[in-house]
């Protein structure tokens, strides 16, 4: 699961709607939760922020890079991948020295590579791979406690072994599940959330 911290299974706030307990207090965390987390996403430049930002947390709090997303957004060139593509070692000069990201070389020189190999794709190519191993919501019921929610799963091992195998980098089977999860092909809302379909 993407989010960090596992409190209690459902939490509720100050508007009185139950929700999957990793939320917590938080007003960015209960925006996320409520706006973007588990909601379908589409399309090649969205998914590749989404995979390139997956990446980045690895290590990390999902938190963290929730707030530094504005930045990354910044300095990544809203993620467009032609863009992206193109960056040379002055770019990499410059964002390992940007404090308003994670200064990872290894992540970053993933994400340029990434981005090369999504510009390569012809359009709506990265967007019908990565859908393809969305699971079906009559696959497993709906997790009842956080305990339930798996870390990976037979589709998130798919989908990191075929991106792996076309050159992707930090794109392993956890990361992915989080990508699903957050990208809403896979629907991880807790029985009880007031945001569970």
């Amino acid at each position: 699961m993407s989010p960090d911290a596992v409190r209690s299974d459902l939490v509720t706030e100050g508007d009185g709607r139950a929700r999957c307990g990793w939320v917590g207090a938080d007003p960015e965390y209960i925006r996320y939760h409520d706006e973007e987390w588990g909601r379908p996403l589409h399309g090649d430049r969205a998914l590749f922020e989404k995979m390139s930002l997956e990446g980045f947390q690895a290590g990390l709090s999902w938190i963290t890079i929730l707030r530094k997303r504005p930045r990354f957004r910044e300095v990544f060139g809203g993620f467009e991948p032609d863009t992206v593509a193109a960056f040379g070692d002055d770019d990499i000069a410059r964002l390992m020295a940007d404090a308003g990201i994670v200064r990872n070389r290894a992540k970053i020189d993933a994400t340029i590579s990434n981005a090369r190999l999504v510009a390569q794709m012809t359009d709506g190519e990265l967007d019908a791979l990565l859908w393809s191993f969305a699971e079906s919501d009559d696959k497993r019921p709906r997790p009842r406690v956080l305990a339930d929610v798996p870390a990976t799963t037979a589709a998130s091992n798919g989908l990191s072994r075929e991106l792996r195998r076309r050159g992707f980098r930090f794109v392993g089977p956890t990361t992915m599940y989080a990508l699903m999860q957050s990208a809403g092909m896979v629907d991880d809302h807790l029985d009880g959330c007031w945001r569970a379909s």
